[in-house]
C-alpha cells in the first residue's frame, strides 16, 4: 500500500505535495494551536494578577506604625496568619461601654480610653481567651486606617503591635523577605 502511494506521488507530484501540505497543516493545528492558546491564557492570567495588585502597597515583615491621634510610633509585626490586629496594652479595664488601658512605658505609657467594640474569644498561643476590642486609627506608610484591635499584654513578644488580615486584606501585599519598607508619613500630614 505504501509502495502504491509513493508511486502515485511520483507520477503526480502536485497531488502528493498537496497531501504532504495538508498533513503538515493538520500537525500544526493538532500540536501548536493548543500551545498557542495556553500561552495566551497564561498572559491573560498575568495581566489579571497585575491588575489585582494595582493600588496595593507592599509591606515588609516588620513596619513602623503610628497610633493616631496620639502620634505614638511603634514597630509592628505584619502577620498574615493572624485574623485580627492586636495591641500591647497594660492595666486593661472595661468600665461600662469604655475600655481604659495603658501603653507600654517604652512607647510613652499613655493612658488611653476608647469605646469598647466588644469582648470576644480569640485563638492565641495560650489557647482560646476573651479579649477586649477597640477601634483605633493607625498609619502605615501613607495610609490611615480605622481598624479594630484586640488588647492584651504582649510584653513577652518582640513587637507591641501585631497587624493582622483585617488591616492587610484590601490594601497591602506582604513581602516577608523585607522589613521597614514604609516609614509612616501621616505624622507630617497631621502637623499641617
Amino acid at each position: 500500500m505504501i509502495k502504491n502511494r509513493l508511486s502515485q506521488m511520483i507520477d503526480n507530484p502536485d497531488e502528493g505535495s498537496m497531501q504532504i501540505q495538508f498533513t503538515i497543516t493538520g500537525l500544526i493545528k493538532i500540536f501548536y494551536l493548543p500551545l498557542i492558546l495556553l500561552f495566551l491564557c497564561v498572559q491573560a492570567i498575568e495581566v489579571n494578577a497585575m491588575t489585582e495588585t494595582k493600588g496595593k502597597v507592599t509591606v515588609g515583615e516588620v513596619e513602623e506604625v503610628v497610633l493616631l491621634p496620639w502620634k505614638v510610633k511603634m514597630p509592628a509585626r505584619i502577620d498574615t496568619g493572624a485574623t485580627r490586629s492586636c495591641l500591647d496594652a497594660r492595666d486593661i479595664r472595661i468600665d461600662g461601654g469604655m475600655v481604659e488601658f495603658r501603653l507600654p512605658e517604652k512607647y510613652g505609657g499613655s493612658l488611653l480610653r476608647l469605646p469598647a467594640k466588644g469582648r470576644r474569644s480569640v485563638r492565641s498561643a495560650q489557647g482560646r481567651v476573651k479579649r477586649a476590642f477597640v477601634e483605633m486609627e493607625i498609619c502605615i506608610g501613607t495610609k490611615r486606617i480605622l481598624t479594630t484591635v484586640n488588647l492584651t499584654d504582649r510584653s513577652k513578644m518582640d513587637y507591641p503591635l501585631l497587624i493582622g488580615r483585617n488591616v492587610l486584606a484590601n490594601d497591602f501585599i506582604v513581602d516577608v523577605s523585607k522589613s521597614h519598607l514604609l516609614p509612616p508619613t501621616c505624622l507630617a500630614e497631621t502637623a499641617k
